[in-house]
């Protein structure tokens, strides 16, 4: 098992894992296109994979640009290793050497990746879009998550 930044060779994997979750699935799958990826990778953020035997498993991608997460997602038949844990550790490192600024993400309420966010110190921050909880990670909660280790 391996953790690395992720590439843009990686694209198209990635976008095979998002189209294969089993929650927060997209409504219409032509929404998110290579460019997106491309750009969130390039431009505006940075993202990370887990590979296992030269497959892509998770992948976590943040953006500095408006301060949220804007993919953290797992092969469904790789769940439950701390794969994800792992990603999103990594992603909030570095996110909050770049900045002090808070960093907030989005899902359905009732999901598991809603448990695992407040699980992770993530704070609620009430609704967002159509039926979404807003979830918010302040510098100084990432802070306390680091030193509760």
């Amino acid at each position: 098992m391996t953790y690395r930044e992720a590439h843009l060779e990686d694209i198209e994997q990635l976008s095979v894992i998002r189209l294969a979750v089993k929650e927060n699935r997209l409504s219409n799958p032509a929404l998110i296109t290579y460019h997106d990826y491309e750009t969130f990778l390039t431009i505006r953020g940075k993202g990370w994979v887990c590979e296992i035997n030269g497959q892509l498993v998770g992948f976590a991608i943040v953006d500095l640009n408006d301060h949220n997460v804007w993919a953290l997602f797992m092969d469904p038949a790789f769940e439950g290793q701390g794969i994800g844990r792992r990603l999103h550790q990594l992603m909030l490192d570095w996110y909050f050497k770049q900045t002090e600024h808070t960093l907030w993400l989005s899902t359905d309420p009732q999901s598991r990746a809603a448990a695992f966010y407040r699980k992770a110190g993530w704070t609620e921050a009430g609704p967002y879009g159509k039926g979404e909880l807003k979830f918010e990670m302040t510098h100084s909660n990432w802070l306390n998550t680091q030193l509760s280790k």
